[in-house]
């Protein structure tokens, strides 16, 4: 499958992990605020509208560049295979992407609800020349438009946090793996380290939104962006929802002393 171009596929909804009418199903975290469950996702859309094109960059800053160590990590762990098939959800500029294709594996869907991250993939995949056996395309983790048990493999790096129903995110995903397909997440965590805890939150909500103040001309979004890492669960509590979610063999790994967590489940 080749196509330079992203698409906007739309899909009709699937099951979500929280019951309607409920106060959950009111309501959802932004950062440290709680607002309209529909609001929070353009309000998501916003925040990488608006660093978009400086995205890598700070993530260099953000990390120390250790982010790229557990993205190396990551892709070891999918074992990449001429044969098997891979769907990256929420694949931002591609880096996941371009490892799979690295390392050897087969065909790809790179996507993400933003479309102008997914433009700055596109481009760096074409100035890499990944032109083959890649399609890109806008699409919302929560209601992925493709038919059952079609994937051998699906990824989520740094995006699950992001979305409004993580629950409904991680049953699409085991929706579209073929049986004995795997589905991997990396995500920050909870720091495990104590000595740890209070150097990483001056870093997150002191130098952090001052940095994405001065590189990208916005705080807003690198707070909220230390807020949402605050927010998501724990190593546990995701293990308990990929089980939720009919994942088989569950098992995570924490990075850097629990800043950052790769969290794995079977479709048997």
């Amino acid at each position: 499958m080749t196509d330079n171009a992203p698409h906007n596929l739309h899909a009709a909804p699937h099951s979500t992990g929280t019951a309607p009418g409920t106060a959950a199903d009111d309501t959802a975290d932004f950062g440290f605020r709680a607002v309209p469950r529909e609001e929070k996702k353009p309000l998501v859309r916003a925040v990488f509208d608006s660093v978009a094109s400086r995205y890598d960059v700070m993530n260099d800053l953000m990390s120390l560049g250790i982010h790229r160590v557990w993205k190396r990590i990551f892709n070891a762990e999918l074992a990449p295979q001429p044969g098997l098939k891979l769907l990256d959800l929420a694949g931002g500029t591609g880096d996941v992407t371009f490892g799979w294709l690295a390392g050897g594996g087969g065909p790809v869907i790179m996507t993400d609800i933003n479309a102008n991250m997914l433009s700055v993939g596109r481009d760096r995949a074409i100035s890499r020349g990944y032109v083959s056996d890649l399609s890109f395309c806008v699409v919302d983790a929560e209601q992925i438009p493709l038919p059952d048990r079609c994937m051998d493999r699906v990824t989520i790096s740094f995006g699950l946090r992001n979305c409004t129903d993580k629950l409904a995110v991680l049953k699409e995903a085991r929706r579209v793996l073929k049986p004995g397909g795997r589905f991997l997440c990396l995500e920050f965590s909870r720091v495990q380290v104590a000595a740890l805890a209070p150097i990483y939150d001056a870093w997150s909500f002191k130098v952090l939104p001052t940095m994405g103040s001065l590189i990208a001309k916005d705080r807003d979004s690198y707070q909220y962006l230390a807020e949402s890492i605050r927010m998501f669960p724990d190593q546990e509590t995701l293990a308990d929802m990929f089980r939720e979610a009919g994942f088989s063999h569950v098992r995570y790994q924490s990075l850097s002393g629990g800043i950052a967590a790769i969290h794995s489940g079977w479709r048997l």
